[in-house]
């Protein structure tokens, strides 16, 4: 099969005035949409499935890191869809137990983004696709980051010379730690990182540069 690295289409989020994350697709047999990001921003990912001749209705799955609103809101976009839509569980019911926190000033529907089924730590396949699920917390309680075949999509975990922030309801500092060190580092260093904001980078570059990795 043609290796994950080179399927990728990646949508970055460049605006220094939205808080929008970074959207990627995995072209395969069934087409894989990884944290679609904010639906009022959708546009700009929309754009480019569409230089790419893909539409929504031809996205077979798609995959959160985890569930704030600037990574997982335009889900609701695929809901009318044969889309799929998978989260980790632990995420989904930290959303259900914070909902009355979080609906109102940011008008969430959880209806509108229930997951079609829960991912669970370890292999997942997609036909040719194949990830492992890393169970990652720290920037929230059932974040994930996706792994396979050279290539690792940290979420909020892991930025180029970065990491996720800690103090968001539902965050932990050591969990972080545990997750960035005893996890993400554990990947081969030629793996490259697509992280949920800022641009790519490799766990070996992290390694050795990343300010919150030096001992």
């Amino acid at each position: 099969p043609v290796p994950i690295i080179n399927r990728i289409h990646t949508f970055l989020w460049k605006s220094s005035s939205a808080n929008n994350c970074n959207t990627y697709l995995i072209n395969g047999p069934t087409r894989v949409l990884i944290d679609p990001g904010h639906s009022e921003l959708f546009g700009h990912v929309e754009q480019g499935l569409d230089e790419l001749g893909i539409t929504l209705d031809d996205i077979g799955l798609v995959l959160s890191t985890h569930a704030h609103p600037d990574h997982i809101e335009a889900v609701k976009l695929f809901k009318n869809r044969s889309t799929r839509f998978a989260l980790y569980e632990e995420e989904w019911q930290f959303v259900k137990d914070i909902e009355k926190y979080i609906s109102a000033p940011i008008s969430i529907d959880l209806d509108a983004l229930s997951p079609d089924f829960f991912l669970i730590e370890g292999d997942i396949s997609i036909q040719d696709i194949k990830l492992e699920v890393i169970h990652t917390p720290g920037h929230s309680p059932g974040g994930i980051c996706l792994w396979g075949d050279g290539v690792l999509f940290s979420g909020d975990t892991l930025f180029n010379l970065g990491m996720g922030r800690y103090d968001l309801p539902g965050g932990n500092y050591s969990q972080l730690m545990d997750s960035l060190h005893n996890r993400l580092m554990a990947l081969p260093d030629d793996t490259t990182v697509y992280p949920g904001h800022g641009s790519e980078t490799t766990i070996g570059a992290e390694r050795r540069a990343n300010p919150f990795l030096q001992d």
